[in-house]
């Protein structure tokens, strides 16, 4: 139960009321003049729930997509690990311990990285990971000295550029999202459309009963607003805002590398 109430605390809003109440008083002043109209109702759906819709696929396709690239990154470097721990013929090293200390490293600046919340941010956090992968890269080069095949190290060498892979099509996410035009249109109908509506609406009075009157705005209010929220929670999946953003827990990872 507290889960659900924590889910509508994330759809509903201050702008949901700030609109709701905008909606009704348009709603009475359009029914105190006598400003009545039979507006379509297949604009809303052709305007306004069409556009939200494909802009919330839109979202989730890319989480998904995420998902799978975070998943690339986090493996591989498990792979790296496991190579540094067993391939060496020769045991008396610290490969894996420092294989070990670059991964949580790594995956401490990718976390970093993904919530920043600018251009400069975003850069700083992308210089220091890419120094790590070159740190990775010049170890792996040792792993020769302790008995590591050459196509071994090869290998070793195709993890850390599916990693690299990896995390260019998390920044690619990061940074391309919903067409901004799309986002800028639906949000202009999503919060006028309940307000140029008032005439719809309070054409509908006399079919309800007393003190029901309001109903339809309030409702549309409502359900448009809240296909907005949902659209904004899942536009950037690595900003830990909504409840389906992607969670990097380092530690979590860190402790299966033993």
């Amino acid at each position: 139960m507290l889960q659900i109430i924590r889910s509508f605390g994330l759809i509903i809003n201050y702008k949901t009321f700030i609109i709701t109440f905008l909606s009704i008083v348009s709603s009475g002043v359009c029914f105190h003049f006598g400003w009545l109209a039979r507006f379509p109702d297949m604009l809303v759906g052709v305007a306004i729930v069409f556009p939200v819709v494909f802009s919330i696929g839109s979202a989730y396709t890319r989480r998904e997509t995420a998902l799978q690239r975070f998943s690339d990154f986090k493996g591989h470097a498990i792979a790296v690990y496991y190579a540094s721990r067993d391939w060496a013929s020769n045991k008396e090293n610290d490969l894996a311990l420092q294989t070990r200390q670059l991964v949580r490293e790594m995956l401490i600046t990718l976390e970093a990285m993904l919530k920043s919340k600018s251009k400069a941010e975003w850069d700083g956090h992308e210089k220091i990971i890419y120094e790590q992968f070159s740190k990775i890269s010049i170890l792996t080069m040792q792993f020769r000295n302790f008995g590591v095949q050459s196509g071994e190290i090869s290998r070793v060498s195709q993890y850390i550029s599916k990693m690299i892979i990896a995390l260019d099509n998390m920044r690619i996410i990061h940074r391309y999202r919903t067409p901004v035009t799309l986002r800028a249109y639906s949000k202009v109908f999503i919060y006028t459309f309940p307000i140029i509506y008032g005439p719809y609406f309070a054409s509908t009075f006399r079919d309800f009963s007393a003190q029901l009157e309001y109903v339809m705005p309030v409702l549309y209010s409502f359900i448009l607003v809240s296909l907005d929220n949902i659209q904004d929670h899942l536009e950037n999946p690595f900003d830990d805002v909504g409840e389906d953003d992607i969670v990097i827990d380092v530690e979590e990872t860190i402790q299966f590398l033993s």
